[in-house]
């Protein structure tokens, strides 16, 4: 029942954005890494800021679990606390790359056909943290790592990106763990 309930609201996220006439993949004025390496990326992410959204809306001790299926795509698990529901919830997608797998640019589905922009814009030489945007990163801006805390180099290193891309930097939230 929650994955469904992660997945409408996935769904409803998606919908919006072809509402708007926002592309579901990568935007031009976005740039992804390059030199990406799927097997490394791979693993348990902690995501320690975001972009409010409507399907994580109020959540905390987020993270991301990503891990590769048999037919190349690659399996994602999201899951955080809901403090309304005052349980951990989760939601299980695809993704798949949009271009060459060398280039960070994926669509994720958590929903049927529907999917949405994934795009790793910034990346630790060691694959120790990421930044991620959707289509439109004034609305979908993530910051992940493999630790659960936040330093204040990656949050430097977040608010700069978020600059980059035009993305108003009041909008991130700073996830507890």
């Amino acid at each position: 029942m929650k994955f469904k309930a992660l997945a409408l609201l996935s769904l409803v996220g998606l919908v919006g954005c072809a509402a708007y006439g926002v592309a579901p993949t990568q935007s031009p004025a976005i740039t992804p890494v390059q030199n990406f390496d799927a097997n490394r990326y791979l693993g348990k992410w902690y995501e320690l800021g975001r972009i409010e959204n409507s399907f994580e809306r109020g959540m905390f001790k987020t993270t991301a679990q990503y891990s590769l299926n048999s037919d190349g795509s690659i399996k994602v698990v999201n899951s955080g606390y809901d403090p309304a529901k005052q349980k951990f919830r989760d939601a299980t997608g695809k993704a798949k790359f949009v271009g060459s797998p060398n280039v960070g640019a994926l669509k994720v589905s958590f929903f049927g056909p529907f999917y949405g922009g994934y795009n790793v814009v910034a990346l630790d030489d060691q694959y120790q943290w990421a930044i991620v945007v959707g289509p439109n990163p004034n609305k979908y801006f993530w910051v992940l790592s493999r630790q659960p805390k936040l330093t204040k180099r990656l949050k430097d290193k977040a608010l700069s990106v978020a600059k980059g891309l035009n993305v108003d930097a009041a909008k991130i939230i700073w996830v507890q763990q």
